[in-house]
């Protein structure tokens, strides 16, 4: 980690650095007409070469590859990218969430799992989002304003991640999005249909001055956006490190904002942010048939429950069914919700909750639960199993499924060291709230509203510095060497987990390659119904499952998987045609 010695000196040292990259050929300027998301198309290099970055945003990745070409590390790059994307993607992520990182070294063969995930503050209660009568708020009554905003954990997590495995300076990681933010970006097809489409951005004078034009109508595709408050931010964060952004004028901007929302009042004081942590945790893993793969733990499910998926479908020959056929569905949608049976009662924070970790993964436990499944017939919801001692985990289930609004980038450098990071501010634009150029969370809203069912608590209910269950699922796969093979993960709420799982099996079991895996049709099964892509072939399948006993849906299912592979041919990339991401390898 970079150590500064003054905030003065630094001011110069980061105005050189961005004055470098103005003038330097070796940065990487994204040229609007040439780099606009509508002019890209997701690629796959199958040529040997030294690194690969998948990324959501065009203006994004090539800040992550700048970075890569000046020798730095996945982290760096990492870095750089979400910075990027904070200011380019608004909607889905940014310094003002959270997220989590999965991380590995080449050298050491160590994989380590880093928790951002946003926190509740000390004055929340599980009764928060309670009406007056004690029923449960509507989801945008809640999460509209101050009251729904975590602490933001996405740079504490970061700067983490940099002093273990960072090569370049934290300071020059932040030139590109310093200079996009200064020099404006072309709105892109899809900030621009989601800006005209939201009922909430005109609330907060700040937010509504950003996004909507003078005369009150939102801002068109095309048309440039600055943000001069977000690069003075990210300079001062690149001068002075993590604790500028939690500590004097930018922790005092965020709790102003929350505590005085026009809508929602909350209640999050300088102490929260002052205190906030950013954790590592101890991966989980599993094996898979001749790979190994490792996930996030909780407080995400996302890890557990699609290794819970993997392990009970490991008693299944998948490799001998066809791709998307009713018999594939059928099997892998039922082991899905066996998962999430599961899943939505005993995963929470595992700092305040005894989550039973390995005996959700042990395969004895994952064995006998293959065992409910039938290849002919489902037998309709299920219920969880038991995978520890009864007595120690009585709790009711949560089936909240919001949290689409994430953002997700996967990388593999020079080294061969990997990262899989998916960041979030919960739903489009979070809180509709921004500070000094970001928007902040609406996290909080994934706590579980109600506190318990019928007197029995829920796991995930709120408490004071507790951090609300999430389903990213950051995801990194190995071969029987060890070798690093994969990076993959998704935005997309509680269905992250499905599109997740679609695309390891895709991969893994079907063969094809990462962007065909990606661009795959999406199912997913989340204990409630089988949900078929809509406008895809899958339609086709709705009355031959129906016909298994399945309830079956049509729904949009805009999954936006980033991917990295390594293949006999080199490194290849892929992005998920639903969204606007790319990727680009050297």
């Amino acid at each position: 980690m970079w150590k500064f010695k003054s905030a003065p000196a630094m001011n110069k040292v980061i105005a050189l650095v961005i004055l470098t990259c103005l003038i330097s050929t070796n940065c990487s300027v994204p040229n609007p007409q040439r780099d606009s998301p509508k002019n890209q198309t997701p690629t796959i290099k199958q040529t040997p070469n030294k690194f690969i970055i998948s990324a959501a945003n065009p203006f994004a990745a090539n800040a992550g590859r700048e970075i890569l070409l000046a020798g730095g590390s996945a982290i760096d790059a990492a870095i750089a990218t979400q910075m990027v994307l904070t200011l380019v993607e608004p909607q889905s992520s940014g310094i003002g969430g959270g997220g989590f990182l999965m991380h590995f070294n080449s050298k050491t063969k160590k994989v380590e799992s880093y928790d951002g995930r946003e926190t509740a503050p000390q004055s929340a209660h599980p009764k928060m989002f309670l009406n007056k009568n004690e029923t449960k708020m509507k989801f945008f009554d809640a999460a509209i304003g101050g009251l729904s905003v975590g602490v933001p954990g996405l740079l504490r997590m970061l700067e983490k991640a940099h002093s273990d495995h960072g090569k370049l300076p934290w300071a020059r990681l932040f030139a590109p999005a310093i200079k996009l933010s200064t020099m404006g970006f072309p709105i892109s097809k899809r900030l621009a249909k989601l800006i005209a489409a939201d009922k909430f951005l005109h609330i907060f004078p700040n937010t509504k001055s950003y996004f909507y034009n003078v005369d009150g109508t939102p801002k068109q595709e095309g048309s440039y956006l600055k943000n001069l408050a977000l690069a003075r931010t990210f300079t001062e964060i690149a001068a002075l490190g993590a604790t500028s952004f939690y500590e004097g004028g930018n922790a005092k901007a965020i709790t102003n904002a929350v505590n005085q929302a026009l809508k929602n009042k909350g209640k999050m004081t300088l102490a929260d942010l002052k205190n906030y942590t950013a954790k590592k945790r101890s991966p989980v893993c599993l094996s898979y048939r001749i790979w190994s793969i490792c996930g996030m733990p909780p407080p995400s499910s996302g890890g557990l429950t699609t290794l819970q998926i993997l392990g009970m479908l490991e008693n299944f020959k998948l490799s001998e069914l066809k791709p998307l056929s009713i018999r594939s569905i059928h099997i892998i949608s039922e082991a899905s919700a066996l998962a999430f049976a599961d899943r939505n009662i005993y995963i929470a924070d595992p700092d305040q909750i005894p989550v039973p970790t390995s005996e959700m993964l042990d395969p004895s436990y994952l064995q006998l639960r293959a065992k409910e499944i039938s290849i002919f017939k489902t037998k309709g919801k299920k219920f969880p199993g038991m995978p520890g001692p009864s007595l120690s985990f009585k709790f009711a289930p949560d089936n909240s499924k919001s949290g689409l609004s994430t953002s997700h980038i996967s990388i593999i450098d020079e080294d061969g060291n990997g990262v899989s990071l998916t960041s979030s501010i919960e739903n489009a634009f979070g809180s509709r709230l921004m500070v000094r150029g970001f928007l902040l969370n609406n996290q909080l809203t994934d706590f579980s509203f109600i506190p318990s069912k019928n007197g029995v608590p829920i796991a995930n209910n709120v408490a004071p510095r507790k951090r609300p269950r999430s389903s990213m699922a950051p995801t990194l796969v190995f071969n029987k060497a060890g070798k690093l093979i994969m990076a993959i993960g998704s935005p997309g709420g509680s269905r992250i987990i499905g599109y997740v799982t679609k695309t390891l099996i895709a991969t893994l079991d079907w063969k094809m390659d990462i962007n065909q895996a990606i661009n795959l049709p999406n199912f997913t099964h989340r204990n409630d119904s089988i949900d078929l892509e809509e406008g895809t072939k899958l339609e086709d399948l709705r009355l031959s499952l129906e016909a298994l006993g399945h309830k079956v849906k049509i729904v949009s299912q805009t999954s936006g998987l980033q991917g990295v592979f390594v293949s006999e041919k080199g490194l290849e990339g892929g992005s998920d045609q639903r969204r606007e991401g790319v990727s680009i390898s050297e």
